[in-house]
């Protein structure tokens, strides 16, 4: 997974009102931004809708990825994902029967001399129930696709951008669609999917509605810093050449440039981004991380003061301002470091990288039992559970007997391990 908190920022605000018009404001959906660069978006559980940085990047408009998440939004306010496994659990069931009365069959068919019977018996209702299922997830995706351009509708927005990325969709599978077995596919075929969206897309009346410039600029900003961390440097450059003035190329060139080891050039193209737009939270931001990376942490923390200040709090920033104050190595910092972390936690409850630099920070103070404690729930949350449960079955020692954080410890050596 990919954190950063002005795309997620961006995100929140892109999918609060699909949400809203899908019924499922307060089921704390997340969009989760996955590490691949291919253009992509599915679910996987009934409370996360994940987003590959790829379609980020590659998405023009607000529109045109908000599209995609209305899309899958449709999977969640159908209940896909649950009707699915029941279809898988109906399909295993079938298929096991189809098995037995394969093995009867093989049985039977030896005792005539017919060797092959068996092999038959099971392979015909195997391809029968797997294009049932592959039906049953064409029509979901059909139903997403409607259920989107609804939510849409109920939102005031266009339906064009979500248009406009299946039917690239389109054109890139031709090719490898050409001779395929509609009924072998779990996507509608993509030039009906195509014409069905197309038709319902531009009945509505919002069809022409464009992006607000504002929002559009926020998205450049966003495809902009994707670009800048994810890309290379000479891609960066072939992107956002030297001769685009626009703010988002600017930006995109400044990340790059610390990332790539020129930090003095960074330092003063992120001081000029901060003069255009000196209330910018995520240019204060940037200015901090800079110093961090660039192994100057003391120098970090005034502009990641500026940017807690101005995100009104973002617990990824704040994270982000504690390392500072860990990575400084000033003893003088390490109660603030622990006050700031701890808060960015209780919001952020499942950051294993917060409770590292908590246990840093514990450690510098000499607080050894909540140190281990906290050095476990990074391990836990890491998947590492050897580790999580020796470090907390250490904590347990330091603390006193039923104390939280005693309990908190006891929690993890007693949890129970997760077998592969």
């Amino acid at each position: 997974m990919l954190r950063d908190a002005e795309t997620e920022q961006l995100l929140r605000d892109y999918t609060r009102p699909i949400l809203r018009a899908a019924g499922l404001e307060k089921q704390n959906i997340q969009v989760v931004i996955i590490n691949d660069s291919t253009f992509n978006a599915f679910v996987a559980d009934g409370r996360r809708i994940f987003v590959n940085y790829g379609a980020l990047r590659e998405s023009d408009t607000p529109n045109q990825i908000i599209g995609v998440l209305a899309h899958e939004t449709g999977h969640l306010a159908g209940g896909h994902l649950s009707k699915l496994r029941e279809q898988v659990s109906r399909a295993q069931t079938q298929l096991i029967i189809a098995m037995l009365l394969g093995l009867g069959a093989a049985v039977a068919g030896a005792r005539a001399g017919a060797g092959n019977a068996g092999a038959a018996a099971v392979a015909a209702p195997q391809a029968a129930i797997m294009r049932t299922m592959l039906s049953y997830q064409r029509q979901q995706e059909e139903n997403a696709d409607k259920a989107a351009v609804k939510f849409l509708n109920a939102t005031g927005q266009s339906a064009r951008g979500m248009y406009e990325t299946f039917k690239r969709f389109s054109e890139q599978s031709l090719y490898a669609a050409a001779g395929a077995d509609p009924y072998n596919m779990s996507h509608p075929m993509p030039a009906e999917r195509v014409r069905a969206l197309e038709e319902l897309a531009k009945s509505s009346s919002y069809w022409d509605k464009k992006d607000d410039p504002a929002l559009q600029l926020r998205h450049d900003m966003m495809r902009a810093k994707v670009s800048g961390f994810m890309e290379r440097a000479d891609t960066v450059l072939r992107r956002y050449p030297p001769s685009n003035n626009s703010l988002p190329a600017r930006y995109a060139r400044a990340i790059a440039a610390y990332r790539h080891g020129d930090l003095r050039n960074a330092m003063a193209q992120i001081d000029a981004l901060i003069t255009v737009q000196p209330n910018n939270p995520y240019f204060h931001e940037l200015k901090g991380q800079a110093f961090l990376e660039g192994g100057k942490p003391n120098e970090a923390i005034a502009p990641l003061r500026k940017a807690v200040q101005l995100s009104n709090n973002s617990p990824l920033i704040e994270m982000l301002l504690g390392q500072a104050y860990v990575a400084s190595e000033n003893k003088a910092y390490a109660e603030e470091a622990i006050k700031i972390l701890r808060a960015a936690l209780s919001r952020e409850p499942e950051a294993a990288l917060g409770y590292t630099q908590l246990a840093m920070a514990y450690g510098r103070k000499g607080d050894y039992a909540e140190a281990d404690l906290a050095s476990a729930q990074a391990a836990f949350l890491r998947g590492d559970q050897k580790t999580a449960r020796d470090l907390a079955s250490r904590a347990k020692t330091r603390f006193a007997i039923g104390t939280p954080g005693w309990v908190k410890a006891d929690d993890i050596v007693n949890t129970k391990p997760i077998k592969n």
